[in-house]
């Protein structure tokens, strides 16, 4: 996967534009306006990619200080002149933080390539203050089994023709309808945050579901794993 990766880093915003159909700048704007953040928070952008947050935290957040996380080296090189103060490598599953060190923490389509994403929500909530809020945009399988279907079926011709026409591989962009097979719903992923120890939990989907934005607190006491 890390290969991957490194390898559409150089066209990872165009695509993210082109599966939005343009309106991936606007998700992640909303997805900023509506964290609360205060002058001088302390952000964490995990699974940065090309650093989209931390450059929207930097412009709209006076004073932040934004940490920009990801596993690909490649990706890190074009996060660097985002706005984060610090740039490095580190696994979503084993955080190199203190506990409540974050009063935010944002994902842009990450949570599903997570090898366990149960374990990684409980993992951000650990570098969370309490009070600290989790910021998710990603893809989701939407909630009626037939609509899923239709929608994976576009995701792996649409990543298909991508690949052929940027990197002469069909199979480069479809790892987006294949990591979404074993996915949830947006509504399903309420739930896991509810029992992950978050509240006030809330979602914005789109595209019927496919893709949402979700806000969620961490709890005031952490509750016991």
């Amino acid at each position: 996967m890390r290969g991957m990766f490194a390898q559409i880093a150089p066209r990872y915003d165009f695509i993210t534009r082109v599966f939005s159909y343009g309106m991936d700048a606007r998700w992640k704007r909303r997805a900023v306006a509506e964290a609360g953040l205060a002058p001088g928070a302390r952000v964490l952008d995990l699974a940065c990619g090309t650093g989209d947050f931390s450059r929207l935290v930097a412009e709209r957040v006076p004073g932040a200080k934004i940490v920009a996380a990801d596993l690909t080296p490649e990706m890190l090189r074009f996060a660097k002149s985002a706005g984060a103060g610090a740039v490095l490598c580190a696994d979503a599953m084993r955080l190199p933080f203190e506990d409540g060190c974050f009063d935010a923490v944002f994902v842009g389509y990450g949570l599903r390539n997570f090898p366990k994403l149960g374990e990684a929500v409980r993992e951000i909530r650990r570098v969370l203050r309490p009070g600290g809020v989790l910021v998710s945009l990603d893809f989701f399988l939407p909630r009626f089994r037939a609509l899923r279907q239709i929608y994976l079926g576009y995701l792996f011709v649409q990543g298909a023709i991508w690949g052929l026409a940027l990197h002469g591989r069909a199979r480069t962009y479809t790892y987006i309808p294949d990591s979404l097979r074993g996915f949830v719903s947006a509504a399903g992923f309420v739930e896991m945050l509810n029992e992950a120890g978050y509240r006030d939990v809330r979602t914005r989907p789109f595209i019927f579901g496919g893709i949402a934005v979700h806000w969620a607190v961490r709890e005031e006491y952490a509750i016991e794993d």
